[in-house]
């Protein structure tokens, strides 16, 4: 009896192991019959927030590494100059308002005589008084114009959050000086998340738009991610041909016996992220394309 259960067991485990070895000779297969490449990465849109005016930094709501939401407070500016631009703005249209006023008034008073008696005033000052109240309307025109900058600007000392995302690379404090479209923080969106695998130019004939894939994050080895093909970069920078040293071409040396393959960039979106995976840019990935996914779909 001890024998059978011996014997029992000893093929239980050699069908485990067999198991086991079928199982990842399926999964290496994979690697042999399939564009697949180590040298992937983690990419992603990321704005560089530029406040649109210039001046001090009063307040900084947000800290580094931060998630935001789009329309989230980021930092704010002294509107104090551009309350006083305002106010300005505001009374400069008023001065204009009363002489536009007066020059209406004496341009009607002028008109009126002309029309009573063409011979009383001369077509030259009915010209002059005419062109004075037009050019008093236009004026009013223009300032109202800078009442609206001057309100556009004073919006601007607040700066928001335009995606939802991570902010990053905080290096300034109160009191340092903003300066008008100067980056002076990073956003990563949230939303944008792909990544980016460097297949060598060799496979790329093998790697068709639409194809599904799989994704391997170094930072969660043991979850691969469920992906597909976005797009295939059409170009990537030739070093060959350059200006270099007293403006010759600087000509890269070619290796007779072994030419490196060049790695051109395969865009993968990825699909729904399990719970537990935290995209960050940056980070290290592998990146495998079935090549027959008309089949495997099927």
């Amino acid at each position: 009896m001890n024998r059978i259960k011996l014997l029992v067991k000893i093929i239980l485990n050699i069908a485990i192991l067999g198991g086991g070895l079928y199982f990842g000779y399926q999964k290496f297969q994979e690697y042999f019959d399939n564009p697949w490449t180590r040298d992937g990465q983690v990419r992603a849109q990321v704005i560089q927030v530029s406040p649109r005016v210039s001046g001090m930094v009063t307040a900084i709501s947000v800290v580094d590494n931060q998630a935001v939401t789009k329309g989230d407070l980021l930092f704010e500016i002294d509107p104090n100059p551009y309350y006083i631009a305002l106010s300005q703005a505001k009374a400069d249209l008023k001065r204009e308002e009363a002489n536009a006023r007066g020059t209406k008034i004496e341009y009607d008073r002028v008109k009126g005589i002309a029309d009573k008696n063409m011979g009383a005033v001369s077509q030259r000052d009915l010209n002059r008084n005419r062109v004075n109240y037009e050019k008093a309307v236009a004026k009013i025109e223009a300032y109202k114009e800078k009442i609206k900058t001057a309100r556009l600007n004073l919006s601007f000392t607040k700066v928001h959050a335009s995606v939802d995302g991570y902010v990053s690379n905080i290096n300034f404090q109160i009191g340092s000086q903003a300066v008008a479209n100067q980056p002076i923080l990073a956003l990563v969106d949230s939303n944008s998340f792909w990544v980016f695998g460097y297949f060598r130019e060799n496979m790329i004939a093998e790697v068709k738009v639409g194809a599904p894939s799989v994704v391997t994050l170094m930072a969660y080895p043991d979850t691969p991610l469920h992906a597909e093909v976005e797009s295939i970069a059409w170009g990537i920078s030739h070093s060959d041909g350059n200006a270099g040293e007293n403006l010759l071409p600087s000509i890269a040396p070619v290796f007779q016996w072994i030419r490196l393959a060049q790695r051109i960039p395969v865009r993968i979106k990825l699909d729904t992220l399990p719970e537990n995976v935290e995209l960050r840019f940056g980070l290290s990935a592998s990146v495998l394309v079935y090549k027959n996914f008309e089949n495997k779909e099927q």
